[in-house]
């Protein structure tokens, strides 16, 4: 089945963030470091500099999309913001499959995204409150008075890698080793991934197909486009025609295509299904428009999993094991 509905609210969140054998569970386990530097710090944020006394031990993530990258640099979260329950991409609490087993293993409460009650934050007695600029689970616009509970640092994940996510938390918590371990780590797993892969016929057109109602592509720009890149493969080019009136606003990682234009717009001899599992590639190729498609006739259409979506370090991860799974030499 394809999963419209769960693919148009992750875009609401979305996250342009980027590019070990052990898998995510290697960021699984608390660290026992508090700290990389001396304290007190001033971080540069996105709403100027902000002075963090200590290092913190209380953290609340009012955005459900950081708080993926604070869980993996080992960052003390004690309360995140969540999105919709039970979907696809979320479990029963409103965390991200990825990382929802981590966050109930190390106690995160669950607070509500859409309505952030400064009341739920200030009985978390937070030492550190981390904010996201942009996206669906901002809550920028409680930033003076989230800033009156404790010092609040603004993070824009919307022009950022995940990696550079990880480093910028990793500086205001006092864990920049842990985030430059992890990127080493998935660092590790990209090139492990790349030498097990073969390499199906380039180049390749990586999507989110929203059955025959539209669908979005993803650019060199993009965080999926990006990672396929490290991974070994060529991204097809987008036709001017294409490009020309259906791009989304300003942005530069994602092109939105109409059916009209599937045939023009898919013209990778591989196709990568971003935000889908194999009952979407199933109704990809059963698609009557896409079925003279280079991918579909060559039988080279691969799907990235569920949580490709938004790339953290845990989900960034799966999407390698996932395309490694299908792509084994």
């Amino acid at each position: 089945m394809v999963r419209t509905a769960a693919v148009l609210a992750v875009a609401a969140v979305g996250l342009a963030g980027c590019s070990s054998s052990e898998g995510p569970d290697a960021a699984d386990a608390p660290s026992s470091t508090s700290g990389d530097a001396d304290w007190p710090r001033t971080v540069d944020t996105e709403q100027g500099p902000v002075e963090i006394p200590a290092a913190p031990e209380r953290i609340v993530s009012t955005s459900v999309t950081l708080t993926g990258g604070l869980l993996a640099i080992d960052a003390p979260v004690v309360a995140s913001g969540a999105t919709s329950p039970n979907t696809d991409v979320a479990d029963e609490q409103g965390f991200f499959t990825q990382w929802g087993d981590i966050a109930v293993e190390r106690g995160v409460e669950p607070l509500p995204s859409a309505d952030i009650d400064i009341e739920q934050i200030v009985v978390q007695d937070p030492d550190l409150i981390v904010v996201s600029k942009t996206g669906a689970d901002s809550a920028i616009e409680l930033y003076d008075e989230l800033s009156q509970v404790a010092p609040t640092i603004v993070v824009d994940y919307g022009n950022k890698t995940w990696q550079d996510v990880a480093t910028v938390l990793g500086e205001a918590t006092g864990h920049e080793s842990d985030a430059a371990d992890v990127i080493a780590t998935f660092g590790d797993t990209v090139e492990a991934a790349r030498e097990a892969i073969a390499l199906p016929p380039q180049p390749t057109t990586a999507l989110v197909y929203n059955g025959a109602e539209s669908a979005n592509v993803w650019t060199g720009e993009s965080a999926q486009g990006k990672l396929l890149v490290d991974l070994g493969f060529t991204l097809a080019e987008m036709p001017d025609a294409v490009l020309g009136d259906t791009s989304m606003g300003a942005r530069k990682d994602i092109v939105s295509v109409s059916p009209e234009n599937f045939s023009r717009a898919f013209t990778g001899n591989t196709v990568v299904l971003v935000s889908a599992d194999e009952s979407d590639v199933a109704a990809y190729v059963a698609d009557p428009q896409l079925a003279q498609s280079p991918a579909v006739t060559g039988g080279h259409v691969y799907d990235a999993g569920l949580d490709s979506f938004r790339l953290d370090y845990y989900s960034a991860t799966n999407v390698v094991e996932r395309l490694q799974e299908q792509l084994a030499a």
